[in-house]
């Protein structure tokens, strides 16, 4: 992505996106102090700090965060989604006109925030770490923190920041895809046709069982989504213990000689009985398969 996206005077792409229909924490406002002590009830901390951040000192013990560099990000950076983190961290105001953004769960590993339109449904998990996105070889190594499971035990049903919708979904984009350079995972309702697909094809055997078998042609499937139908390579996991990221760069993306810049993750809870049981389809998909996408935007329900 181009330099200049990692400054506040934005692109006009960005610029929309942050008045848009994407999701964007960096545009929502804390409404005084009445939100303020509303936002300290979720505080993950022992003692939530006073003033108009609520939540912004972060307890101890957290992962290990990445050398800065080209592929991860320095903590100098200025990328809206950036500051917003920083701002729930440790109270350091977002330069003008960027406003102060509502710090929904903060944690020494990831703040969670509302998505953009603010709904039940749309909310955003960004670490603590100065991690541009999927692309980071960071998020592949064993001391990462693991935001997909923590994404999950937010958005789930009695979750900390629980997604109000019939089907659940997490993603994140690619590189090209997304708004802001700070990663972040979408916790947000996910198509209801994409349910019944995915159960459909597990019972034609046509879910890959293994990671080894994640970028097997047989184990690619076609759902609908906004954008019409595309292709994805689809995993079944028993829980999200494992390091997602390591699984796609080992399994699929160094086999078949792709880039992990351009790559989307989406997490899909199964359903049973209409209500979650245990298990989870993962997807995957790029440029690089026939009716391929590198965004999870077309699988995931915001508004």
């Amino acid at each position: 992505m181009d330099d200049h996206k990692n400054s506040f005077r934005l692109p006009r792409r960005q610029f929309l996106a942050l008045s848009g229909n994407v999701g964007a924490a960096a545009l929502l406002v804390g409404a005084g102090a009445g939100k303020s002590a509303a936002a300290a009830a979720h505080c993950t901390h022992d003692v939530p700090s006073s003033g108009p951040c609520p939540c912004c000192v972060a307890p101890p013990h957290a992962n290990p965060c990445p050398t800065p560099g080209p592929l991860c990000g320095d903590p100098k950076d200025k990328d809206p989604l950036w500051n917003d983190v920083q701002y729930c961290v440790n109270g350091t105001p977002p330069p003008p006109p960027q406003p102060k953004p509502d710090c929904l769960n903060t944690t020494s590993n990831y703040v969670v925030f509302h998505g953009k339109p603010e709904t039940k449904h749309n909310y955003l998990l960004s670490p603590t770490c100065r991690i541009t996105g999927i692309e980071c070889p960071f998020l592949t190594e064993s001391q990462a923190a693991n935001y997909w499971h923590e994404a999950w035990e937010n958005a789930r049903p009695g979750g900390a920041v629980p997604v109000e919708y019939d089907n659940i979904g997490l993603g994140m984009n690619s590189q090209r895809a997304r708004h802001f350079n700070q990663m972040h995972i979408h916790m947000a309702g996910v198509q209801p046709i994409t349910q019944t697909e995915l159960q459909g094809y597990e019972k034609q055997r046509k879910i890959a069982a293994t990671p080894a078998q994640w970028r097997d042609r047989q184990y690619q499937v076609t759902l609908a989504g906004s954008g019409g139908n595309r292709t994805y390579r689809a995993l079944m996991r028993s829980n999200l213990d494992e390091n997602l990221f390591y699984l796609l760069d080992h399994y699929v993306v160094q086999p078949l000689n792709l880039t992990m810049a351009k790559q989307t993750l989406i997490v899909v809870p199964k359903k049973a009985g209409g209500k979650f049981d245990g298990t989870f389809y993962v997807l995957n998909s790029d440029e690089s398969l026939h009716d391929g996408t590198d965004t999870c935007d077309e699988l995931l329900v915001y508004g």
